[in-house]
């Protein structure tokens, strides 16, 4: 969970990281606070919210299993963990 909840504070940030280095490039510095006015976080935090919504339908549409297949609960195999998975043959 925590690596999820870290993937989506980098994409989030990453128009302010963007933006921080255009102004670094530009104008040498990372400004005062003219350079970071409320509109303009505004448009930041909006491309931040856009690229975590994308990246969640991302994963949403291509991280699921084949449907027709059977879950197996993590066991024990030999002395080792063996983790939970789908068998996609159905059980077959």
């Amino acid at each position: 969970m925590a690596r999820f909840v870290a993937f989506d504070a980098i994409l989030f940030l990453l128009p302010f990281a963007a933006y921080g280095l255009w102004l670094l490039v530009t104008r040498r510095s990372l400004g005062g606070v003219q350079d970071w006015e409320v509109r303009t976080v505004t448009y930041l935090s909006l491309a931040g919210a856009a690229l975590m919504l994308a990246a969640i339908l991302f994963f949403i549409h291509y991280d699921r299993d084949p449907p027709g297949g059977v879950y197996v609960p993590a066991h024990m195999e030999d002395g080792r963990i063996v983790p939970g998975h789908i068998d996609p043959s159905g059980g077959r």
